[in-house]
């Protein structure tokens, strides 16, 4: 069983929409990369749902409920998977925290801040859960502290099936 992370706007389709629908296709992804981990996704395999935007923060546990396959609707090649809701996090795990953490300085999400899924190690993952509790969170910097936040440009509508 493999570990993800995939990412949402929270306003285009938050973790709680998926919890209320209780699936949704995972569709729209185009980034090569992105679309190769979509690809190798397996039913089964276990998610962290990461919110962008304001929020940049994993807030909630999903898994995969199907064999990834090519999107019918998309005429770019993209392909779409079903996605599960499991639990949302006790409390959100921020990007801050997880930049401060020198054990995650090779995750992905902290050295290719655009890609919309990505791989999580077996270490990575947990570490990331060991935060959910509120404890053992690194001391952020004041510098990245006042770093300002940068909004993304637009983000993919999430149908539900």
């Amino acid at each position: 069983m493999a570990r993800w992370l995939v990412k949402e706007e929270p306003d285009h389709y938050a973790y709680a929409d998926l919890a209320r629908d209780g699936k949704a296709e995972w569709n729209g992804v185009h980034n090569a990369l992105a679309l190769r981990h979509l690809k190798s996704m397996r039913p089964g395999d276990e998610l962290l749902y990461y919110h962008t935007g304001d929020e940049r923060a994993v807030v909630g546990l999903a898994k995969v409920g199907g064999t990834p396959r090519p999107d019918p609707d998309d005429d770019r090649g993209s392909w779409t998977v079903v996605v599960r809701p499991v639990r949302p996090l006790a409390s959100a795990v921020s990007l801050a925290t997880l930049k401060a953490d020198p054990a995650l300085a090779g995750f992905d999400l902290v050295r290719i801040g655009r890609l919309s899924v990505m791989p999580v190690s077996d270490a990575q993952w947990a570490k990331i859960l060991s935060y959910e509790s509120g404890g053992d969170a690194p001391v952020q910097s004041r510098a990245a502290a006042r770093r300002p936040k940068r909004r993304s440009a637009t983000a993919r509508k999430r149908g539900s099936t």
